[in-house]
């Protein structure tokens, strides 16, 4: 089963929701392009300076308070918690499977790490260790831990110039055949998904 079709769909909508939430801050290309033909001596500088204004019009910039940085993860943690449900539902075939959901998805963690500096990991909660890099390796995320045990849905810090949320990530019955071996009950369990972000707050 190839899961890089939703994967790449989640991709496209995570980036497409985030640029919608900062679009207005961001020159449009119209204006930079305005503005640069103006200053422009050739032809060729005025190429150069277009293409400049474009990738600068297209630029995600950082959130400036921490509402801002909340709702920008807030909306990806939900975008990736509805995609593996869904790829749980319709594409996972436990039986001719070659890699879960989950593992499929960081295909899409390094895809925003790469394109738009944005730090995602899976986060063991009450599930057994499959991988042994989703364990907490920090502060937070131990105390992320004990935050989303106690059904919290969520927990935040600012640290280091960066946004960094932990939210519950649901696991129900037909997840826990792998992620949960010798389970004693068919109740949910709880996963989490980490997000880091840039965050540009003046003090």
């Amino acid at each position: 089963m190839n899961y890089r079709i939703p994967c790449l769909m989640l991709l496209i909508v995570g980036a497409i929701s985030l640029l919608s939430l900062h679009a207005e801050d961001a020159p449009s290309v119209s204006q930079a392009s305005a503005s640069n033909a103006n200053a422009a001596s050739s032809a060729s500088a005025e190429a150069t300076t277009q293409n400049a204004a474009t990738q600068e019009a297209n630029a995600i910039l950082p959130p400036t308070s921490l509402s801002e940085a909340r709702a920008r993860a807030t909306l990806l943690h939900e975008t990736i918690h509805g995609t593996l449900q869904i790829v749980h539902r319709d594409f996972f075939d436990e039986d001719e499977a070659h890699a879960i959901p989950s593992a499929s998805l960081e295909d899409v963690f390094h895809e925003l790490s790469t394109r738009y500096n944005i730090e995602l990991k899976w986060l063991i909660i009450d599930t057994d260790i499959i991988n042994v890099d989703h364990q907490p390796t920090d502060d937070f995320e131990k105390a992320a831990v004990k935050a989303l045990k106690a059904k919290q849905q969520r927990y935040e810090a600012v640290e280091n110039g960066r946004y960094r949320f932990a939210g519950p990530i649901r696991l129900a019955s037909q997840c826990l055949k792998c992620h949960v071996k010798h389970r004693t009950s068919t109740e949910d369990r709880t996963a989490g998904l980490l997000i880091s972000l840039p965050i540009s707050i003046t003090p």
